[in-house]
């Protein structure tokens, strides 16, 4: 039988506790699992003999990965990224509702909506890595942070707040950094909307218990999209208003980025028809 609306809800009433004791049992059977495919993977390493590692090819433009690259040690060449306003539809409880204590928030794919949301946010895809370092333990990767990130939908609005998306939660998740430091949402590249270069928001905890109230973050920053991929995106359906807003923008001019963006703006590789990743590493 299909997933009733009652099903639907009874997955997301129950607190950031239950999605964290349901990743806690995921994770011990995805261990135990491992321990029986081990001795199998073991003869086949042995027959296999020492191959050479094939060397990675370069990026393509029309076949993206959504892999990021381990950055490399030491924390000399790293400057901590910028402390950037939340703006005003931050969602995490210092301005009006709170999606960080709702059950479903952590997540990847954050193009739907979840709970009492049903709503889908359209556009071209693109994915985000963030690579979460800590500065305060020579750059080493920030295995155990948490990431909050959100922004706009195609048509420049936020969810929870704007008109006509009030009762929706697209665009908003929260991801655990894996043991390269490396969080990933899967998500549709944002409009860019009147008075603001194209970004992204996002919010850095030091574990993902913590990650319920804005109160227990780290830093606040933000991801800056560059020109070229935006003018490629928005000469598609749906972002004809972002085209207006572009020739209005620019990064010098822009609240936020025109006291300096290097560190903030991200490593795009990817097409229109295939989607985008956006790469950035997030010392802290």
């Amino acid at each position: 039988m299909g997933m009733t609306a009652h099903d639907h809800d009874d997955l997301h009433d129950r607190g950031l506790q239950f999605d964290l004791s349901t990743l806690t049992g995921l994770l011990r059977r995805r261990r135990l699992l491992g321990l029986f495919a081990g001795a199998g993977a073991a003869a086949a390493l042995a027959a296999c003999g020492d191959e050479a590692t094939p060397t990675s090819a370069s990026p393509s433009t029309s076949a993206p990965s959504a892999s990021a690259s381990t950055p490399a040690s030491g924390g000399s060449s790293y400057t901590e990224i910028p402390e950037e306003t939340a703006g005003p539809y931050p969602g995490d409880g210092s301005n009006g509702p709170n999606v960080l204590s709702q059950s479903g928030i952590v997540r990847s794919d954050i193009t739907t909506s979840f709970g009492s949301g049903s709503g889908t946010a359209a556009g071209v895809p693109l994915t985000i890595n963030l690579t979460v370092l800590a500065l305060d333990r020579g750059a080493a990767a920030y295995s155990g942070a948490a990431v909050y990130l959100w922004h706009c939908d195609r048509e420049g609005r936020y969810s929870m707040y704007s008109e006509g998306v009030q009762n929706e939660n697209y665009l908003r998740g929260v991801q655990e950094a894996n043991g390269t430091g490396l969080v990933t949402f899967r998500t549709i590249f944002p409009a860019a909307y009147s008075g603001r270069w194209p970004h992204v928001h996002f919010e850095v905890y030091p574990t993902l218990s913590g990650a319920t109230s804005s109160g227990n973050r780290i830093t606040t920053s933000q991801l800056a999209l560059p020109e070229a991929v935006c003018d490629a995106v928005y000469a598609t359906d749906g972002y004809s208003a972002s085209v207006r807003n572009m020739e209005r923008t620019s990064l010098t001019s822009d609240m936020v980025f025109r006291d300096g963006w290097t560190t903030q703006l991200a490593t795009v590789t990817g097409d229109v028809s295939s989607g985008y990743v956006a790469n950035l590493t997030v010392p802290v």
